[in-house]
C-alpha cells in the first residue's frame, strides 16, 4: 500500500535528496494523516457518544489533534522546501524541525487533557454500555493508526524527515491509547468493572510521554548535537581517498535542515610540497563534496613533516603513551622544536566530551610524565580540545 502511494503521487520518487521529492513525500503523508484521523475521530466520535465513554471520547479528540499535527507537518514541510533567499542564505530547512516541535506540543496538550478528564471520571464515575460494535470499530482504528505509523516511518527513514519520525511515533503512542481503551470495554462487559478514569490515565500517561520524547528528539538538532558516526566516517574516508591527503582531523557538521549541511575539516598535506599544489587538491576535494556528498565542505591545511624521521620517531612514541592512558585519546598538528637542552612537542590533545576540566589537566600532567620518562629532554605543549562526534567514532 506505501509503495503503491508513493509511485502513483510522487514524481522521481527515487531521488530522495532532492528538495522537490522530499516536500512531496511530507505532502503525501501529511494528506495521508489527515484523511485517516478525520475519518478515525468521526468514527470514534459515535461509539463514545452511544457507549458514554470519557476515554473513547478522548481518544477521538486526540485523533482530532492528530489531524491538525497532520496539517503541521504538512506546511512545515512545504515550507522547508524553500530555497535559499538573502534573508536566510542557508535556506529554511529547519523549519521541519520546527514544526515536530509544534507537533510535540499539541500531542502534550491532549495529554493533559485527557488526564484532567480521567481525574474526573475517577471522582465521579459514570455508566458504560457494552457493544461488540464499538469494540469492532477501535480495533479497526488500532489497526488504521498501526500502520499509519509504518507509513509514516517508513517514508521518515527514507527522507530523513524528523516530522514524519514524530508523527509515527505518536501514532505508535494512539495505537497503545486505543487498545488500552478496548480493554476497559471489554473490563466492564465482563465483569461490570469500572475502569474507564484508570484506562484514561494510563493513555493520557502514555500520550504525554510521546509528545516529550518527541520535543526532546526535534530540539537536538536546533541546538546542536554530535556528529552522527556513519556522517563522520563518510566526510573522513573522501577526504583522506584524495592522494596528497595524509589525514584529517577537527571535523564539524553544522546542520540546516535534512540534506543541508555544511563542514568544515582540517586536512594534513605534507610540508615539503608546494603550497600552490595542496591548495589545488583541496579545492578539488571541496567542489567534489559539494557535488557527491551534498555538503559545502571548508577545507583547513595543515603542513605536516613526513621525511623527517626524528618527528616521527617521536609521534609515535606520544601516540603510544596516550593509547596506554586511554584508548580514546588522540592528538593531531603534531611538531618538534628543538633547542640546545630540549626538545618540545606540540600537539592538540582530543579528549571525550566526558572529561572534565579537571580531568584534562591530569592528563596532560600524566602524559608529560610519561613521555619524560622515555626521553627527559622531552617537554609537552599541550593544547585540549574535545570531539565534535559521537562515542562510537
Amino acid at each position: 500500500m506505501t509503495e503503491l502511494l508513493v509511485r502513483k503521487f510522487i514524481k522521481n520518487y527515487e531521488q530522495t535528496e532532492e528538495p522537490q521529492v522530499r516536500a512531496a513525500y511530507g505532502m503525501l503523508a501529511g494528506l495521508v494523516g489527515i484523511c485517516c484521523n478525520l475519518i478515525l475521530f468521526g468514527a470514534k466520535v459515535a461509539v463514545g457518544a452511544v457507549t458514554g465513554s470519557i476515554s473513547i471520547m478522548a481518544d477521538a479528540f486526540n485523533n482530532l489533534s492528530d489531524a491538525a499535527s497532520s496539517i503541521v507537518g504538512f506546511v512545515g514541510v512545504w515550507l522547508a522546501q524553500k530555497p535559499a533567499d538573502e534573508q536566510h542564505p542557508f535556506g529554511h530547512g529547519r523549519i521541519e524541525y520546527i514544526s515536530a516541535f509544534i507537533v510535540s506540543f499539541l500531542v502534550i496538550e491532549v495529554g493533559f487533557s485527557l488526564l484532567k478528564t480521567s481525574v474526573g471520571k475517577l471522582l465521579h464515575p459514570g455508566e458504560l454500555s457494552f457493544g461488540l460494535i464499538p469494540v469492532g470499530i477501535l480495533a479497526l482504528s488500532v489497526l488504521v493508526k498501526l500502520w499509519l505509523a509504518l507509513f509514516n516511518r517508513k517514508l521518515g527513514k527514507r527522507v530523513n524527515s524528523a516530522v514524519m519520525t514524530a508523527t509515527a511515533a505518536d501514532s505508535l503512542g494512539d495505537v497503545a491509547a486505543t487498545s488500552a481503551t478496548i480493554l476497559s470495554i471489554l473490563v466492564f462487559g465482563l465483569w461490570q468493572v469500572n475502569i474507564d478514569g484508570l484506562i484514561g490515565l494510563a493513555v493520557s500517561a502514555l500520550v504525554m510521554v510521546a509528545g516529550v520524547n518527541i520535543a526532546k528528539d526535534t530540539l537536538e538538532p536546533l541546538i546542536g548535537q554530535p556528529i552522527d558516526p556513519e556522517i563522520y566516517r563518510r566526510i573522513v574516508e573522501f577526504v583522506n581517498g584524495y592522494e596528497g591527503i595524509e589525514g584529517s582531523h577537527d571535523l564539524i557538521v553544522h546542520n540546516y535542515g535534512p540534506g543541508r549541511s555544511m563542514a568544515s575539516i582540517h586536512a594534513e598535506v605534507p610540508s615539503d610540497v608546494d603550497i600552490e599544489v595542496s591548495h589545488e587538491i583541496v579545492d578539488r576535494i571541496e567542489r567534489d563534496a559539494a557535488k557527491q556528498l551534498g555538503i559545502f565542505l571548508v577545507i583547513h591545511m595543515d603542513p605536516v613533516a613526513l621525511k623527517d624521521s626524528r618527528v616521527q620517531q617521536l609521534r609515535q612514541m606520544t601516540q603510544e603513551v596516550l593509547k596506554s592512558l586511554d584508548e580514546r585519546l588522540t592528538m593531531h598538528d603534531f611538531r618538534m622544536v628543538s633547542g640546545e637542552q630540549r626538545i618540545n612537542l606540540i600537539f592538540d590533545l582530543v579528549v571525550p566530551r566526558d572529561y572534565t576540566a579537571q580531568m584534562q589537566e591530569a592528563c596532560k600532567r600524566e602524559i608529560s610524565r610519561r613521555i619524560q620518562e622515555r626521553d627527559e629532554r622531552c617537554f609537552c605543549v599541550i593544547t585540549v580540545e574535545c570531539t565534535y562526534c559521537q562515542r562510537s567514532c
